[in-house]
């Protein structure tokens, strides 16, 4: 005490600096509760650092005391949110629930330090971080519980995405980018562990590009590439893959991003001891702290429950990312979740009494309350009112919630309660059609499902009636239709003014004299031209930058451009797919390389994942135009022949796959998947860049619609549909099928998503009456997806003369060398075969059997 008033008048001076008004008060009441000098410095010194820095305006001490309670005001409402969520799925409600219970304390803090400008790529424990910063409310946190599909009341996915999945506008109704360094922005959430993590990387790399590249000065995405990249990911998840994987890039990048670690010692029912080596990441990753040459993150650990260190530690950390760009992570332990990890579980089955013990001591809000009333901020009567009229506020959002919900479906119950009675009055089936109303009329909580069902149960009843009536449910079963796919099926792809669909066709140009180049300089032209033309357009992957890719499509791009338009990546695909949707998500227009098309797998999560659902997820309120860049089909051997295009087709809806024969069509797609605003993966035929082919005058300015196939040979016997690098193939079987007497209509298809949008294939069909689909995917891979698009959408199978074939390639991977090639991948031979054993089906008489 001796020491305390010693240091009176020091503190006191030191308290007016901060406080504009009751100083004296405030000091004469922390001594007159005996309270030590160490405590009052922490009480006001964490506060220093979060005064406004854009005015230095000194803070009041009751400006102080304010902010607290306001804290607390929120983590009560938070955690009474989890709290009544719950409820809410447990009584059927809701489906599912997912909560940030335990993680309040460490949100507000990290919100307090995050600026207009600045992204987050986090994941579903976020809920207070994101009422922190005003970008949600309990009304609408309840209205994406239900699922409500309105993006009135579910702004963040449209009752797309379940409860704690979050995402801002960064595009507008016209579909034209927001001027984001004016917003808060929220990247959308996903629910895979950890999937966050490459997108994180990405959209920090803008922020670096942005400050290196001085001459982009677009305010709409950047100022000085001062924004910072919040992460959060909890501690289970620091096992995957693609977390270490983007935790190294980012070291070596030296990008702005805060990773924040929640660490409440279990994942699911697997406590850290078996999750993390020496039970703390912190602690592992050590090796990576940066040292005197900036290389590397800073490391904080921190208390989830002390919110002045909270406070202390994420002002001191990122404003220091803010200001050097070194990446860190902050390691939040001690936390706790009260309610479990889901609806689906209680953790009482899986942690000892110890724990739960603990967790209810160390519980973030109840420490912050003790604080609180230790520091003489408030005493029990104020911090009990909070907690009553949060619970209060709560029940009403919720209330709320529910009944907006529930309106337009009463109504839609109304109205078929209404035809129904008309139907009825026209005919005698009251049994049963009157039970079937009452069935629906009597649901306490009814869904738009119920409805549909009940509409089609009520004309399966009355389907041998015609009436005005049942013509009026006929109707409302379309009305039903139409509102249920803009509900859930709409926006898989762009719509804009901007969607690929939309691009204007450009026809190739060539002069008289074209001449000649090699496959690999066509395009090398194609990206010239573009990069000159788009500032925001960069190109990067492994042996991209100084080499200019092993195929030189790019040589020369980085020594004309620089190193931060055209650049290396190390071999980590995850990441280099994900620096390509972090950067499309700021304004970029990054075509991101994967090497071969067999290591696109290792890609595939944050493309699967990520990139094909962003403008889903998000009800089109985000775009994600990345082009990612690859080669493959045919080379040798197990590791560089596959032809996985089944598996892309079917795991990436909602990205358009190009397949072009050659490079003078990759580099058409190029041209225009760079006019809009979808992603897209272009596969480039591996044995295709040294071949030659006739320059066009127009090389960045002709365009190829997507879906749309092109004859390249027609004829009477036969339809082979094929793409890519089995053009050739089929080509080369071509003549020695003549010399046979059959004459083949070639159709390369060009794009696999679309696929022939026009059923210009069905039109050869009704031809020649027979069909044939090749490619070298395995057996019922993307030849199977063919056939299904020509004989179930475009009906073909009503002019066929003879059953529809496929030739692929064998079950297994190529074998090395040139005759692994032959005996494994469809040959010109194959092709032959194929088809004369179907014009031997069909007249046996003129094509006898050959073998």
């Amino acid at each position: 005490m001796k020491l305390f008033v010693a240091s009176y008048f020091s503190l006191l001076n030191f308290v007016n600096l901060l406080f504009k008004d009751s100083a004296t008060i405030f000091l004469r009441t922390a001594v007159g509760k005996g309270y030590r000098e160490t405590e009052i410095h922490i009480f006001v010194t964490f506060r220093l650092m979060l005064k406004s820095k854009a005015t230095g305006e000194k803070l009041s001490y009751r400006d102080f005391r304010e902010m607290v309670l306001a804290d607390y005001r929120l983590a009560c409402e938070s955690r009474e949110v989890s709290v009544l969520g719950r409820k809410e799925v447990l009584t059927g409600k809701a489906k599912f629930g997912i909560f940030g219970d335990g993680k309040e304390l460490p949100q507000i803090a990290m919100a307090k330090t995050f600026q207009k400008g600045d992204f987050r790529a986090g994941y579903y424990r976020d809920q207070t971080f994101i009422f922190a910063l005003g970008e949600v409310t309990v009304e609408q946190y309840f209205a994406q519980l239900y699922a409500n599909p309105d993006p009135k009341h579910d702004p963040h996915s449209a009752g797309r995405q379940m409860n704690a999945h979050f995402s801002t506008p960064f595009i507008d109704a016209s579909g034209d980018w927001r001027k984001l360094t004016e917003l808060y922005n929220i990247s959308a959430d996903g629910s895979s562990t950890g999937h966050q993590m490459p997108r994180a990387l990405g959209l920090a790399l803008g922020s670096k590009l942005f400050r290196q590249n001085k001459s982009l000065k677009d305010d709409r995405f950047s100022v000085n590439g001062n924004e910072v990249v919040f992460c959060t990911i909890g501690d289970a998840s620091t096992s995957e893959g693609i977390f270490w994987e983007t935790l190294n890039a980012a070291g070596v990048m030296r990008v702005p991003l805060a990773i924040s670690v929640w660490d409440d010692g279990y994942g699911i029912s697997v406590p850290k001891k078996l999750q993390t080596t020496k039970g703390s990441i912190s602690e592992i990753i050590e090796g990576f702290r940066v040292n005197e040459k900036g290389e590397g993150y800073d490391i904080y650990e921190v208390n989830g429950w002390d919110y002045p260190a909270l406070c202390e530690t994420y002002e001191k950390g990122i404003s220091k990312i803010r200001e050097t760009h070194i990446p860190a992570l902050f390691h939040v332990k001690e936390l706790t979740q009260p309610l479990g990890h889901s609806t689906s579980g209680s953790h009482e089955r899986y942690k000892p009494k110890e724990r739960l013990e603990w967790e209810r001591e160390y519980d973030c809000i109840s420490k912050m309350r003790e604080w609180v009333i230790q520091n003489a901020i408030a005493a029990d009567v104020e911090m009990d009112k909070i907690e009553r009229e949060t619970k209060q506020r709560v029940a009403d959002g919720k209330t709320t919630a529910w009944s907006t919900f529930l309106s337009p479906i009463r109504e839609q119950i109304n109205e078929v309660g209404n035809i129904i009675d008309e139907i009825l009055s026209e005919s005698d089936m009251v049994d049963e059609l009157g039970g079937t109303k009452n069935e629906l009329q009597h649901l306490k909580e009814p869904l738009r499902r119920d409805v549909m069902r009940t509409v089609k149960k009520a004309l399966r009843q009355t389907r041998h009636q015609i009436t005005p009536a049942r013509s009026k449910m006929l109707d409302l079963k379309k009305q039903l239709e139409e509102e249920g796919n803009d509900n859930y099926r709409s926006y898989l792809y762009s719509a804009s003014k901007y969607s690929a669909m939309k691009v204007q066709e450009v026809k190739i140009e060539y002069t008289e004299n074209a001449p000649l180049i090699t496959g690999y300089e066509i395009l090398n032209k194609c990206f010239d031209e573009n990069l000159n033309r788009y500032p925001l357009l960069c190109a990067f992957g492994e042996d991209v930058g100084k080499i200019g890719d092993v195929n030189q499509a790019f040589a020369g791009m980085q020594k004309k451009y620089g190193e931060s338009r055209v650049f290396d990546a190390g071999i980590r695909e995850a990441t280099i797919v994900g620096q390509g949707i972090g950067l499309a998500l700021r304004g970029f227009r990054p075509i991101a390389e994967v090497q071969y098309l067999d290591y696109l797998i290792f890609g595939l999560q944050p493309l699967v994942d990520d990139a094909s659902t962003v403008h889903y997820r998000s009800r089109g309120n985000q775009v994600c135009p990345v082009i990612v860049r690859t080669r493959g089909h045919r080379l040798e051997g197990i590791w560089h022949s596959g032809s996985p295009m089944g598996m892309l087709i079917h795991a990436l809806r909602g990205m358009y796959i190009l397949v072009p024969r050659d490079m003078t069509r990759a580099a058409g797609f190029y041209n225009t998947m760079l006019k809009s605003d979808d992603p897209a993966l272009i596969i480039e035929c591996l044995n295709g860049y040294r071949l030659k082919e006739p320059l066009p005058n127009n090389i960045a300015d002709f365009t190829i619609p997507l879906g749309v196939p092109e004859v390249l040979q027609e004829g009477e016997d036969v339809t082979i549909v094929t793409y890519g690098s089995c053009v050739r193939v089929a080509e080369k079987a071509l003549p020695m099928l003549e010399e046979v007497g059959i004459s083949c209509e070639l159709i390369d298809v060009q794009t696999l998503l679309p696929f022939d949008i026009h059923h210009s294939i069905v039109e050869s069909i009704k031809k020649t009456n027979k069909v044939v689909f090749l490619d070298e995917d395995v057996p019922g891979g993307a030849t199977s997806y063919m056939m299904q698009q020509v004989m179930e959408e475009q009906k073909a199978f009503r002019w066929l003369d003879s059953e529809p074939r496929t030739i692929t390639a064998a079950p297994n991977r190529a074998a090395f060398g040139s005759d692994g090639d032959y005996f494994c991948k469809p040959s010109s031979d194959d092709v032959v075969d194929a088809v004369y054993a179907m014009m031997n089906d069909y007249d046996p008489k003129n094509f006898p059997e050959l073998y």
